[in-house]
């Protein structure tokens, strides 16, 4: 299948060329650019793209507003495409709330083209998190900065099973399914399922968010 692609970065010059090195792969179809997020909203409605690339900082309505309103759309909207964000950080506030909101990851614009291709594939794909382990950071490091939440994050965590806790934790640290089968000598399809599970239960979207619930609901500590 062919994955549907539109960018909004408010930098001509950044569009063409992700746009150019996406459109030359056969299984990727770029339908569209915006300049900023509210015309990448309006965008996302027409064209019903599978990702967005969303640049996080653009004048006017920034990326992280503009990906609240494609992953919670208004009554009788029903389209929600992945969104990955783009961003020229490593550690960004914005790139922490978008992963609140239900984003599916980040790409720093300076990465190879070859990880932007990839990060496309993953995202359409389903899996959440690209480079777990930078995204994990990330989380860590702003988890360090607020107090460890209390009440309804941490009661939702008494619906999961000890498996799937110990999933989780697993999960907010970076490791991949394939991984995290190795280290509890499960079958790789156990730990899909067990995953699956776990976000059902906690009404997550997907990994990312799980990374994000298991820090603030204290099961995963930065540091650790």
């Amino acid at each position: 299948m062919t994955t549907r692609v539109i960018i909004v970065d408010d930098q001509a010059m950044v569009r063409a060329g992700f746009a150019a090195l996406l459109a030359a792969q056969s299984d990727i179809d770029v339908v569209g650019e915006a300049p900023d997020g509210a015309q990448g909203v309006e965008l996302s409605r027409r064209a019903h793209p599978d990702v967005v690339l969303m640049d996080v900082r653009m004048p006017g309505t920034d990326g992280l507003e503009a990906a609240r309103r494609l992953l919670a759309p208004p009554p009788g909207v029903t389209h929600r495409p992945r969104v990955l964000m783009l961003t020229t950080f490593d550690v960004d506030d914005y790139v922490y709330e978008a992963l609140r909101a239900g984003a599916s990851g980040f790409l720093l614009k300076d990465a190879p083209p070859a990880d932007l291709i990839a990060a496309v594939r993953i995202v359409a794909s389903g899996d959440a998190l690209l480079a777990p382990s930078v995204t994990r950071r990330l989380i860590a490091d702003f988890a360090k900065q607020r107090p460890v939440a209390r009440g309804r994050p941490a009661l939702r965590l008494k619906g999961l099973t000890e498996r799937e806790r110990e999933v989780l934790t697993l999960v907010a640290r970076g490791l991949s399914n394939s991984e995290i089968a190795q280290m509890l000598v499960l079958a790789e399809q156990t730990v899909k399922t067990h995953v699956s599970r776990v976000l059902t239960k906690l009404g997550l979207r997907d990994r990312a968010q799980a990374v994000v619930f298991a820090y603030e609901s204290g099961l995963v500590a930065p540091g650790e």
